[in-house]
């Protein structure tokens, strides 16, 4: 006898349905493209006989910080521009032939979040540069790879892993820049413009004449040497040096009877005075007046350094940067320190710009450096962030007050929104950059990532230093005299604003007026030859 089943739905009741897990969201990463995330999952390649063929390895990208230094010379400064050589264009060349940027990314920084510490201006150098980016580290060996497609005067010293989010601009705290500015630039009778030259002869502190700079072409009023004043006619008087150039003098009537030299060089080599104009006019009685030939030959005793009718021989200067100028030179260089508004102090920013106000932490020149003979101090500046040449124009000014030709209140008046002040600029052969810092950084991620420093390259840092950067200061001053042909531009008829702004004149007229009447050969050339960065 067969027994019901009591509870029939009891066969029929379908089995609980086993619940899937959630599937885990996939975190997303910086330091991996798709196709390292999908080269696992790839089947194994196999030859025509089914053997199975080893695999090419495939690496990870990883977010790393590159340290390194360069020597400004004959590049356009650090960051990329189509058509200029650029430190930038060719360290992106070196990581894709170095294996470190795929060719899909070849000349697309984006692609691999590319970003820099710090620009540097045309010329300038760098120490400690450091750039971050994603990139192929693997297989061992980056570093040799990536030196081995450089020029020797850019320099890869290491690299350092980073957080997936880190950037080499927005993380930097603070950026020290050096400029080596040799000891005679700070002795005010070095180096002196033709006008004053010519007022001190005869005195007690009579200033030393630049023989060396009339060598390299400059025609600085009492360092040429005797020129000889042909009056052929009314119309035309002809003045030789032999050593240097030759030059034609034109006479052009006035209203009053007096006539004014017209020269002109015709050697056609390029090398302008910065102290003269493109003509440099002198106004000066008939040639056939005993006065104005008597003004000639004392002119012409005063070139040669004949006066009182002895030959005197070159004077040598006796200044050193002793306690007494450190001490001075620190004071100046301590005004530029806070936050102040630099508008005087670089291109294209207008005062009104929140951009131009800028933070100093430090300035500094405490210590001095032998290379090749040459004696220079060392401008240490430390900073948030620098403007397009406002280092260069903050030694400029300060080298102006040294040598006794602006006064220090100048400095704080520059600092007025309402004041405009045509400052000089010191040339970019000076400077570099000596670190940059990542002090918040380092602060946070201690327990988990590496310190961002240039400690562990101090040695390697220094070596290419001393070898590229300081000997190509030293003898581009040998060679050139780059610096001492600058100096001769530091005057009144270049820069008049250095006399200081008088009480009740108009300072927001003041720089239009001396642009207008200025036709210096030096600002026309520092503005044709400085790009912007």
């Amino acid at each position: 006898m067969e027994v019901e089943n009591p509870n029939p739905s009891a066969d029929h009741q379908p089995q609980e349905e086993e619940q899937q897990p959630n599937s885990k969201k996939l975190k997303m990463s910086t330091t991996t493209s798709d196709d390292d995330e999908n080269y696992d999952k790839a089947p194994a390649a196999a030859d025509a006989d089914g053997t199975i063929l080893p695999r090419k390895p495939r690496y990870k990208r990883r977010k790393i910080a590159i340290f390194f230094a360069y020597c400004g010379v004959g590049y356009q400064g650090m960051q990329k521009n189509p058509g200029a050589k650029t430190i930038e264009g060719d360290l992106e060349e070196a990581l894709y032939h170095s294996g470190a940027v795929p060719e899909q990314d070849r000349g697309l920084p984006k692609r691999f979040d590319f970003a820099r510490s710090a620009r540097t201006d045309k010329g300038v150098s760098a120490v400690g540069q450091v750039v971050s980016g994603r990139f192929y580290v693997d297989p061992p060996g980056l570093i040799e790879r990536l030196n081995s497609n450089l020029s020797p005067q850019i320099r890869i010293f290491g690299f350092k892993r980073v957080t997936g989010s880190f950037n080499a601009k927005k993380f930097c705290d603070r950026r020290r820049y050096v400029y080596l500015i040799p000891v005679f630039a700070l002795d005010p009778s070095c180096h002196r413009d033709r006008e004053s030259v010519l007022a001190s002869v005869g005195s007690e502190n009579e200033l030393v004449k630049c023989l060396e700079c009339s060598e390299r072409g400059r025609k600085v009023f009492g360092v040429m040497g005797k020129r000889n004043l042909h009056s052929k006619s009314d119309s035309e008087a002809v003045s030789v040096d032999s050593s240097i150039t030759l030059n034609t003098s034109s006479l052009l009537e006035l209203e009053n009877d007096e006539k004014i030299v017209v020269k002109t060089s015709e050697n056609g080599n390029g090398n302008g005075d910065a102290d003269d104009n493109k003509f440099n006019t002198e106004p000066v009685k008939d040639l056939g007046d005993g006065a104005a030939q008597s003004d000639k030959i004392e002119e012409d005793k005063v070139d040669r350094g004949d006066v009182d009718g002895n030959l005197k021989p070159e004077k040598r200067s006796e200044f050193s940067y002793g306690e007494q100028e450190r001490e001075r030179f620190n004071r100046i260089l301590k005004f530029y320190e806070g936050t102040h508004n630099f508008h005087n102090f670089t291109t294209r920013t207008k005062a009104e710009d929140p951009s131009a106000k800028r933070f100093i932490i430090s300035f500094n020149a405490n210590t001095t450096i032998n290379v090749e003979g040459i004696e220079f101090v060392k401008c240490e500046v430390i900073g948030q962030s620098f403007m397009l040449h406002q280092i260069r124009k903050l030694i400029g000014l300060a080298v102006a007050i040294m040598r006794n030709i602006a006064p220090e209140s100048l400095i704080e008046a520059a600092f007025e929104q309402n004041v405009n002040i045509n400052v000089p600029m010191a040339p970019e052969v000076g400077l570099y950059l000596d670190e940059c810092f990542f002090s918040s950084y380092n602060k946070k991620w201690k327990d988990s990532h590496e310190e961002l420093s240039m400690k562990a390259y101090a040695e390697e840092a220094e070596d290419f230093k001393m070898k590229y950067i300081y000997s190509h200061i030293a003898s581009t001053e040998h060679k050139d005299g780059v610096v001492a042909l600058w100096l001769h531009s530091l005057n009144y008829r270049n820069y008049s604003d250095l006399r200081g702004l008088n009480s009740g004149q108009s300072t927001e007229t003041k720089c239009d007026e001396f642009v207008d009447n200025c036709q210096s050969t030096d600002v026309k050339h520092n503005e044709a030859v400085d790009t912007a960065e």
